[in-house]
């Protein structure tokens, strides 16, 4: 079994020595509140000699609220009686509603050689629909669990001439960092080192940006008491990571400013800032159906927020170096990934961490496949697939990227002539090897990249199928397929691309796949590649 950890909270630790009660009733305490308030624009002050006079109309609303204070009380002892199981079965009854509206065209098929007021029409037309509802809910808690899988990879078509896929929303002036897709394929989301976010049309291509707060309101997000300590980073707006919600009302992001930036979908207005990092933020995720966020740090932590309330919730330490990758499912159970060469499952309601190890490098990216198993990537080009009752991988893909089998000597990249000038620039005749450099010198056996172009930067999952995807900077995305029930992965076919491949995205009914690639690698600028594109491709995968 994996190592089993507590999980350490701020303020929890068993060694940390406890802080004495203040003296004097806690008269420090009262002078900071007092000077906390002082300072707020929100308290101001009122004078000792002021006096308070109600007004007439206060007067009688007061007195009217008096005569009906009683049936008042009473709905609002009934709210706040209100326990946290029927909570759950309220908002049950209301989802089970939305998908019986969804399904109310399958009940209207076939209606009009009926009669509307027959009553056995009508109920049969009802239990139809309920046992539709029933099967939606049974394939999906089954999809979720893990038990059932769509059989996609076996879908895919592996085109006779490779392309490098078509561009789609806006292109970026620096390299992509993050991209995602919303819960019913529609809207697509991109963001690059040079803070600009991109909302795009997915059907038809159209994109707009999303709108920063000015200058002066970002200096002093970072001025804040409470929020990043040290001198703000230049360029703050600088993104690094992207995520949305599950309803595709919220989208989230963090970068170089070490703050977690909330945005609303609708507006695209920046609607929040939350502080509380000290370093760079490099990964955010939602968990999946609800409106918490969780992020991750170079400051070795994982800071848990609700959207919703605009809050903080907690914090999570363990990792022994910068956290580079997040993933969440339903489940309170958060996947992450750090250069400390470790990976590690917290499961946040039981306050424990399970520490798996076996990648000899750092490992950039992670991804759940279900509940039990989940795959990474590393430095050294591979891919691993775990579950989570082994502490070791189940299987190891070594080389993955970083191997250059496609391009021998003489050998044309396919499919070259038949490409626009702006998704390549090569002459006739000349090599291309997996990173996208050109080399006009005869390559006798397969090359082996050792450098930052055989980092797997990216890795993604359709969500309840078998299908999977991974990225890096050696000119290919692999496309895997989960065989064995999910025991052994298999190359199904690459997608030539050119530049560094820094987030991967399916769509959910796994038509498509989306990459964003950059000149650049996403944490840093040791490598350039400067025949690549900063863009978003989109790559066809299943015929629809």
């Amino acid at each position: 079994m994996p190592n089993r950890r507590k999980l350490s909270r701020p303020g929890s630790n068993a060694g940390a020595p406890r802080r004495a009660p203040l003296k004097g009733g806690g008269g420090g305490a009262r002078k900071k509140q007092k000077r906390a308030t002082e300072e707020d624009g929100f308290f101001e002050a009122v004078s000792d000699d002021e006096e308070l006079v109600s007004s007439e109309e206060d007067r009688d609303y007061d007195e009217q609220e008096e005569g009906h204070g009683g049936e008042k009380s009473l709905g609002e002892r009934e709210e706040d009686t209100e326990t946290a199981d029927e909570k759950r079965l309220r908002a049950a009854k209301a989802y089970l509603e939305e998908i019986r509206a969804s399904t109310q065209k399958f009940e209207e098929d076939g209606r009009d050689d009926l009669d509307v007021d027959d009553e056995e029409h009508k109920k049969n037309d009802l239990g139809a629909r309920d046992s539709l509802v029933a099967d939606l809910l049974q394939q999906a808690q089954l999809e979720e669990s893990g038990r059932v899988q769509r059989k996609l990879a076996s879908r895919i078509v592996k085109p006779d001439v490779p392309t490098y896929g078509k561009k789609v929303g806006r292109r970026h002036r620096q390299t992509v960092t993050a991209v995602a897709l919303s819960a019913d394929d529609l809207k697509g989301f991109s963001a690059s080192k040079d803070g600009l976010i991109v909302h795009w049309d997915v059907e038809t291509g159209t994109s707009e940006n999303y709108i920063w707060p000015n200058d002066d309101v970002l200096s002093s997000l970072n001025k804040l008491k409470s929020g990043p300590k040290g001198k703000p980073k230049r360029g703050s707006k600088h993104t690094l990571c992207l995520a949305v919600s599950s309803d595709g009302r919220y989208l989230v992001s963090g970068g170089l400013d070490r703050m977690i930036h909330l945005w609303d979908t609708r507006t695209r207005e920046h609607l929040q800032a939350f502080p509380g990092h000290r370093g760079a933020v490099s990964s955010v995720v939602f968990r999946q159906g609800t409106q918490q966020m969780m992020s991750a740090s170079y400051d070795r932590s994982i800071k848990l927020w609700s959207a919703e309330d605009r809050s903080y919730i907690d914090t999570l330490f363990g990792h022994q170096s910068e956290v580079l990758t997040l993933d969440c499912l339903r489940q309170e159970r958060i996947l992450s990934v750090g250069r400390d060469r470790t990976i590690r499952l917290w499961k946040v309601p039981d306050e424990t961490q399970l520490v798996f190890r076996g990648h000899a490098a750092s490992m950039e990216c992670c991804c759940f496949i279900n509940n039990a198993e989940f795959l990474s990537g590393a430095d050294d080009g591979s891919v691993s697939l775990w579950n989570f009752m082994k502490k070791k991988p189940i299987t190891v893909i070594r080389d993955a990227h970083g191997v250059i089998n496609e391009y021998q000597a003489g050998y044309t990249m396919p499919g070259i002539s038949s490409l626009d000038s702006g998704n390549s620039s090569f002459a006739d005749g000349d090599v291309c090897h997996g990173n996208g450099n050109l080399n006009h010198e005869s390559i006798v056996q397969p090359q082996k990249l050792v450098g930052v172009e055989s980092w797997v930067a990216s890795i993604a999952v359709c969500r309840g199928s078998d299908l999977a995807a991974s990225g890096a900077g050696d000119g290919k995305i692999c496309l895997w397929a989960l065989d064995d029930d999910n025991r052994n992965l298999r190359l199904l076919h690459t997608l030539p691309t050119i530049g560094f491949v820094n987030s991967l995205a399916f769509a959910k009914s796994g038509q498509f796949l989306i990459a964003g690639v950059g000149q650049e690698p996403r944490l840093g600028r040791w490598g350039r590649n400067p025949h690549a594109k900063n863009g978003v491709i989109l790559h066809d995968l299943i015929p629809s």
